[in-house]
């Protein structure tokens, strides 16, 4: 019996719940570290200019792809995410970004207030200036892929 790691990533309720009983900021950081590392392999291919996410210090490059809704329920097409970055506690950052968007239509990505999420979580207090910037870089990037999804939806 092998017992391969566990690569998929928890839902942000998990992540919420799991923060709380972490006491120190030190095992808070492993513990988004430590969700990085469950991000799946991001593809060369996408390593592009057009993939790579402005306004970070750190390399990031965040992708999105459109997935067709559920058969017959009348949901429309949703997103799913890749991304990866050239370190660590940025790659755990996207993370906890794909916990809260990913897999949404794209009206409920626009709709969302991740800004919650980070006040929970207390990543505003506790990541510097850059990174806080380079985090709303991010969320902006996301919500800019809804925006073109959307758009592409109507229009079809």
């Amino acid at each position: 019996m092998s017992s391969s790691p566990d690569t998929s990533l928890p839902p942000i309720d998990q992540i919420l719940d799991d923060f709380e009983f972490l006491d120190d900021w030190e095992d808070r950081y492993r513990y988004v570290i430590e969700l990085g590392r469950k991000l799946p392999p991001f593809e060369e291919t996408r390593r592009t200019a057009e993939n790579k996410v402005q306004g970070c210090v750190s390399q990031v490059w965040l992708s999105s792809d459109v997935v067709a809704g559920g058969a017959g329920n009348g949901e429309g097409p949703r997103l799913t995410f890749q991304g990866d970055s050239d370190a660590h506690i940025v790659r755990g950052l996207i993370a906890v970004l794909f916990a809260v968007f990913n897999n949404l239509t794209p009206a409920e990505i626009l709709e969302a207030d991740p800004s919650g999420v980070f006040f929970k979580l207390g990543l505003r207090d506790h990541l510097t200036p850059q990174r806080s910037n380079g985090l709303n870089s991010m969320v902006e990037r996301v919500k800019r892929d809804a925006r073109q999804a959307q758009q592409e939806t109507t229009a079809s």
